[in-house]
């Protein structure tokens, strides 16, 4: 057995230039045994080579023609054939064909199943390093059928037992090790079908005392009143007796084991004293001897007081949201400072990760405050204090009151068309118990949860069930139930299974009838349509009912639709604003509900009987006229005029075909008409029955058009603050309207405020703030409007410098001269 790398001796290899080889038929080289027995389970390699020119081609095949098992891999290169996971049925003659041009050669072997467990070890050897006098065992064992015998090896040699040495098939016991029993075993387990080997070395250490890996430990503190160990394990073989000694004086003699009061040496050598007190510090010496030699090692006791906490955290009782610090405080002549860890529900407190936790205090304190108190935190706290020689520790039980929990299990039963039974489980009370509970509930209707009346009015914190009333017939409810204790409202409980309540004959009837206007012959009837939460059934619809003031006998009309809210009775025998009295009432399927308050309407009216007086106009420009009228007095329509429709066309066109504008004043601005055209323009009025007769026919003619050509030539110059602008006068054609004077447009860039100058001269001084640009434009004003735009003009800004500048009309430019 050995470590190093061994090389065989060199073997040469001559390329030869001077021959050239013939062709020869293939001649197989390697050959496989004839026979090969192959165990179950085992991979059974065949090799196949030959020489050949050219080179031979290599295949496999079964002699009795089957063809190969697929699990078998073919190395066409190598020649090799590998079966692996050996069977039964794999057994039989396998045939190597070696074949070029030159022809061909057969090998053949004969794979025989052979049903035998192969050896194999299940347990062997460890390297043993022992001290000298001391007691070797080695146990090897190895499976395989035949069942396999042993034998034992020495450095190679057949190993002997007699005396200290014992053997029993793969046990080997020695006694008393000596250092020539040091060497390299082997374990041999062997059967019909060969053998396995199984190899460890035993090392024998013989030495003195040494404590340079394992010295006393050189100081050790420890609370009075606890126990301490001082260990002893120095490294010696043979194993070394121990004494202990305290200062100067012995404190056992190391082959006696009877205590000496509190201090007790064990067989392995450790020191225990128990109970410990002041006077037990001091320098304690370990001596270890055996035949080969003598050493010892010292280390220091301190003995100090123990820790205690002073001021321990106590059980406390807190309402969600507050804030409390639960005390530690401890006294303690240990150094360095104590170790302060909080631990909640059994599990330490990341001070890093827990946002409603910090500890505060420092040194001999380290008080735990709790922010923003929630539910979660009810459990145990405890505080461990660690220092140099001992752990001390005080627990405390919060209790965190918080609003109740959510009910469980609500059911609704017991469903009529205004009521229904409600029942549920109390849940959590987060340590303060409920005080009563508040029913709610849902529609489509609604707007979120509202609270519903019970029976009775206000549920007890100790009854788990309740009665809802006046609920809406035929609406589909849900149902949920709050819990409320001292300290707040809790979380609802889940939502109840929508159920709908049991039609009922309609209890609401419609509101705000009224009625009035229409047409001539007409009753108008309204109100505002009853909700569909109040229908209270299928099939809902209205019942109208009228009679004429003072007749006894009412006349009704049936309408089959929910959503109805206005009904129009037509009779020309009415006269105009008849009184009527009026009542809505409702019905479903389920039978009629009631009416609503008799109240009195007026039939229509009749329309207008006469046409607006002294209607005239007069021309604003060539696109607008304004015309005036005067109003109809009051007494001679049967009621009040609600609006005036203004009618006008031009001369030659026909009065059914003229343009109309609906006013509620007695004046009206007619726009965007052509310039030099005569109109024609009536007015009537309009009440609630319809639109009355129009008046004549009034003429009148809207004035020429603007000039259309923009005012020209247009020069600037610019000083300082001031722009002086000049321009060419407009001279307005036949057709036009004379100018009478011109409109100075300007802002500064195209955002800022725009002011608007008239002159009746063709120049103009304008004051504006100098640093910016500004932009200019001229109109010409005439009676009938504003001309023709002569287009934005850029002024840009120039400091305190002096510019001018003009605008020429064809191509349209600036020029700019500085």
């Amino acid at each position: 057995m050995t470590n190093a790398t061994v090389f065989s001796s060199p073997t040469p290899v001559v390329v030869r230039r001077d021959v050239v080889m013939g062709e020869y038929e293939p001649k197989i080289e390697v050959q496989f045994p004839d026979t090969l027995h192959v165990s179950k389970g085992s991979s059974v390699k065949l090799e196949c080579f030959a020489l050949g020119n050219p080179v031979p081609s290599i295949s496999w095949r079964r002699a009795d023609g089957y063809p190969l098992p697929g699990k078998i891999k073919i190395n066409h290169s190598s020649g090799v054939l590998e079966i692996p996971y050996f069977r039964p049925e794999d057994a039989g003659v396998y045939e190597c064909v070696a074949e070029n041009s030159r022809g061909q050669n057969v090998a053949r072997g004969q794979l025989i199943f052979h049903n035998v467990e192969h050896l194999h070890w299940v347990q062997t050897l460890k390297d043993a390093h022992m001290a000298i006098d001391a007691n070797l065992q080695w146990e090897c064992k190895a499976i395989g059928k035949p069942r396999p015998a042993y034998k034992w090896l020495k450095n190679g040699q057949p190993l002997t037992a007699e005396g200290r040495i014992h053997v029993e098939a793969g046990r080997l016991t020695i006694t008393g090790i000596s250092l020539s029993d040091a060497g390299m075993y082997q374990c041999v387990a062997e059967s019909e079908h060969g053998a396995v080997y199984a190899s460890a070395e035993l090392k024998v250490v013989a030495s003195p005392p040494d404590f340079s890996r394992r010295p006393v430990k050189k100081s050790t503190v420890i609370q009075r009143g606890g126990e301490v160990v001082l260990e002893c394990r120095p490294h010696a073989s043979p194993r070394a007796t121990i004494s202990w000694w305290k200062e100067d004086e012995l404190l056992k003699d190391g082959k006696s084991f009877v205590p000496l009061l509190r201090q007790i040496i064990m067989e392995d050598g450790t020191l225990r004293i128990t109970n410990t007190s002041k006077s037990d510090g001091g320098r304690y010496t370990c001596l270890a001897r055996n035949r080969f030699g003598t050493s010892s090692s010292t280390g220091t006791l301190v003995v100090k007081e123990p820790t205690k906490i002073t001021v321990p955290p106590l059980s406390l009782d807190a309402t969600v949201g507050q804030s409390l610090v639960l005390p530690c405080e401890v006294s303690s002549d240990s150094s360095p400072s104590p170790i302060f860890k909080w631990f909640f529900n059994g599990k330490a407190i990341d001070f890093s990760r827990q946002e409603h936790f910090e500890m505060i205090g420092g040194g001999f304190a380290g008080d735990l405050m709790v922010r923003n108190i929630q539910l979660k935190h009810c459990g145990k706290y405890v505080c461990m204090v660690h220092t140099e020689v001992d752990t001390v520790s005080a627990a405390a039980d919060l209790i965190v009151r918080g609003p109740p929990g959510a009910p469980e299990s609500l059911v609704v039963t017991g469903i009529t068309d205004t009521t229904v039974q409600l029942s549920w489980g109390s849940g959590p009370d987060n340590h303060s118990p409920v005080t009563m509970y508040m029913v709610q509930a849902r529609t489509p209707f609604s707007i979120g949860w509202q609270t519903v009346r019970t029976v009775p009015d206000s549920v007890p914190g100790q009854m788990t069930h309740a009665t809802v009333k006046d609920l809406n017939p035929w609406v589909d409810y849900e149902f949920r139930v709050v819990a409320i204790n001292s300290v707040g409202v809790g979380e609802p409980s889940t939502p109840s299974k929508q159920i709908r309540t049991e039609a009922a004959v309609p209890k609401v009837a419609p509101i705000n009838v009224s009625g009035g206007g229409g047409a001539r012959g007409e009753l108008v009837i309204m109100w505002e349509p009853v909700p569909e939460e109040q229908q209270s059934g299928e099939d809902f619809g209205y019942v109208v009912a009228f009679r004429p003031l003072g007749s006894s006998t009412w006349i009704q009309t049936v309408l089959a639709s929910p959503d109805a809210s206005r009904y129009i009775y037509r009779n020309d025998s009415i006269a105009p604003l008849s009184q009527f009295e009026v009542k809505v009432g409702v019905y479903n399927s389920m039978g009629e509900g009631p009416f609503s308050r008799v109240v009195k309407v007026f039939s229509a009216e009749e329309e207008p009987s006469e046409a607006p007086s002294r209607v005239w106009a007069r021309a604003v420009s060539a696109t607008e006229i304004e015309v005036y009228w005067e109003p109809i007095p009051p007494g001679s329509s049967s009621e009040k005029i609600i609006a005036y429709e203004v009618l006008f066309w031009e001369e030659g066109s026909q009065q059914n075909e003229a343009e109309r504008v609906r006013v509620i004043d007695t004046t009206s601005l007619l726009s965007g008409l052509k310039g030099s055209t005569v109109y024609l323009i009536s007015v009537r009025a309009q009440n609630s029955a319809g639109l009355g007769p129009c008046s004549p026919a009034f003429n009148i003619t809207t004035k020429k058009p603007p000039p259309s050509q923009p005012p020209g030539n247009i020069e600037w110059n610019l000083t300082n603050s001031k722009i002086f602008l000049n321009w060419e006068h407009v001279k307005a054609m036949e057709n036009e309207s004379e100018v009478t004077g011109y409109k100075v447009v300007y802002r500064q860039n195209w955002h800022g405020r725009t002011t608007v100058l008239e002159t009746n001269k063709t120049s103009v001084a304008l004051q504006i703030p100098s640093g910016e640009d500004n932009l200019i434009e001229i109109k010409a004003l005439t009676e009938g409007g504003d001309g023709t735009s002569s287009g934005p003009i850029r002024i840009p800004k120039m400091s305190s410098l002096n510019s001018k500048g003009c605008v020429c009309p064809v191509p349209m430019k600036i020029c700019c001269f500085m």
